[in-house]
Order: structure tokens, then sequence, then C-alpha cells
């Protein structure tokens, strides 16, 4: 069966932070406790996939590569000011191009705090492997590697990704498993038109005839995205649709959640609201975390689709 076409969206939606097309008052989600910090090391990747919500590839640099000293002053100030914050999540681009990542895993680490890393464990995760044998060694369970796979057989993966990426990921998610880290997936929801039981059956098989510690069934183990299409028509979240849905803003990433990162060319990092929207200017909330604290309008169609109706989120 053919997947539904998608209305192009409306031009007069997503216009003004306060209300809808409808002028209806817009929902907000105010930061309900800073749990998970995101850092964007930086756009550069190894491969470009079609479908990259971020377009990184290894020409885009309009997100610079994070250093470990710019790092270490946010990790400075939630400890100063006693914040909540559980876990440090690690994006790109790829992360490991990155050549400070290793010390940046080590400063939130040895603070007690987690660490999560998204890589597409192809050449540059082996590179750093020396590092991060020493980090497992060091913090264990504290450190978890999640791996892109888009799909559990190579010829989607390899549509989206490039050819022969499905056989380097899993030979890095191999040497991931031999070597004890703790791991979790990343696919894509719906791919190719797959249901999403199906879609983790043959994820299941995918791991157990690997050896990949991996609980298919577990959404927090093996994630499947939305996926995200900022043209595609969707309605505005407004203070009434809490109710309608029956869900909670606080259960959205933006209410427990910040990505720092360091625009190029820019003197400083900053502070965004959120993983998804890195290159829209309403969406960059100050240069502290401090400054972050403040409630976000659902201004952006991914708002709706991918976190409000989607029910993703990029965390546990």
């Amino acid at each position: 069966m053919a997947a539904p076409k998608t209305r192009p969206l409306d031009p007069a939606k997503f216009r003004d932070p306060l209300v809808t097309a409808k002028g209806e008052t817009r929902a907000t989600v105010a930061l309900a406790g800073l749990r998970t910090l995101w850092v964007n090391t930086g756009t550069l990747c190894n491969i470009t996939c079609r479908n990259c919500y971020i377009e990184s590839s290894p020409r885009n640099d309009a997100l610079a590569y994070l250093s470990a000293a710019e790092l270490h002053g946010f990790l400075e100030e939630i400890a100063r000011d006693a914040l909540p914050v559980e876990e440090v999540g690690f994006t790109g681009g790829e992360p490991f191009l990155n050549r400070d990542l290793p010390a940046m895993l080590r400063d939130v680490l040895s603070r007690g705090l987690r660490a999560l890393v998204l890589t597409n464990a192809m050449k540059p995760m082996r590179h750093h492997a020396a590092a991060l044998l020493a980090l497992r060694d060091a913090f264990g369970d504290r450190l978890t590697l999640r791996v892109s796979l888009d799909h559990h057989t190579p010829l989607l993966h390899d549509l989206e990704r490039q050819e022969g990426s499905f056989a380097q990921a899993l030979e890095g998610l191999d040497w991931l498993a031999r070597e004890g880290f703790r791991i979790h997936v990343a696919g894509r929801a719906a791919f190719g038109g797959e249901a999403e039981a199906a879609s983790r059956a043959g994820f299941a098989r995918l791991f157990a005839d690997r050896g990949i510690p991996v609980d298919a069934q577990d959404p927090v183990s093996l994630m499947l995205f939305p996926e995200m299409d900022a043209t595609a028509d969707v309605p505005e979240i407004t203070t009434a649709c809490w109710g309608i849905l029956g869900k909670s803003p606080d259960s959205l990433m933006c209410a427990s959640a910040r990505m720092v990162v360091k625009r190029k060319g820019a003197a400083a990092p900053a502070v965004l609201a959120c993983t998804l929207l890195p290159y829209d200017p309403q969406f960059e909330l100050g240069g502290t975390l401090a400054e972050a604290a403040r409630p976000v309008p659902l201004n952006h169609p991914h708002c709706a689709k991918f976190c409000v109706l989607g029910g993703a989120a990029c965390s546990r």
C-alpha cells in the first residue's frame, strides 16, 4: 500500500511565536529542570545522508567543532548552580571527528554524570578505540554509544546513507559488543512503509545473529524516530492541545534539555532550545544555561510532528 501523501505546509502557520494562524494561543514549554545537556560537536560528518535533518556532510561546517575548554565552562555552570543534569549527550555531525571528544567525555564522566554519544560507528569512532577503552575501564556503563542504523537490512540503510555503510556500521557495533560497551541503536520508524512491530522483529533477528546486546523491544535501547519533514502540513499546537491530547508539556524534550552549539565564526558557543532546530534563530536562547532557562514557544513543524504528536525524545 502506498504511503499517504502529505499536503504542503500552510504558509500562514508557524509564523508568530505567540499565536497560531487561527489566532489561538500557541503552546509553550517551560524548563521544568535541566536533566539532559546536549552538545553538538560540529556538523562535519564522514558521510552524507539523503535526509539528514542537520545537513551534516564532509563539507558542512556551519556548526564548528566545540572545544573541551568551551564545554568545561558549561559543566562548571552546572556544578556551580547545582543544576539537576544527569546526562550529557554528544551529537553532530559525527562526534568522533572532533578530536576533543575523548577529553569532553572524561570531563563529563569524572563528574559522576552519564554520557551518551550518537555515532555512525564507522572509521572515525575506531580511530578513538584506545581512548574509548580507557573510558570504559574507568567509567563502565555510564558511557553509552548509540549507533545509527536506519534499517535492519543493508539495502534500505545504504540507500539512506551510502553504499557499504551498513557493513561498516555493523563492524563498529560488533567491536563495541565484543569490548563490552553499553550500546543503544537508533533507527527510523516506518522506514520503507514497514510497521514498527515488523521493524523491531527484524532488528531483533539482526542483533541475535551477531550477538549484539540490544533489546529490540525496548524503546530506549532501540529508538525508532519518526520522519521529519518541515514542509509537510501539521497542526499547530495550542494551549488547548494538552488537554485534548492528554499530554503534559513536561514530557517534551525542551522541558528537560538544552543544546550547546558553536556557530562558524562565532566568538563563543550558544545554547539552543532543541537538538532538532540548530539553524533557526528563534530557538537560540542565550550564551549560558541560566539565560536559556526561559520557556520555548512551539513555533515549528518539528515541535508538532516529531515531539508532541510523534512522541519522540532524543534521550531516555
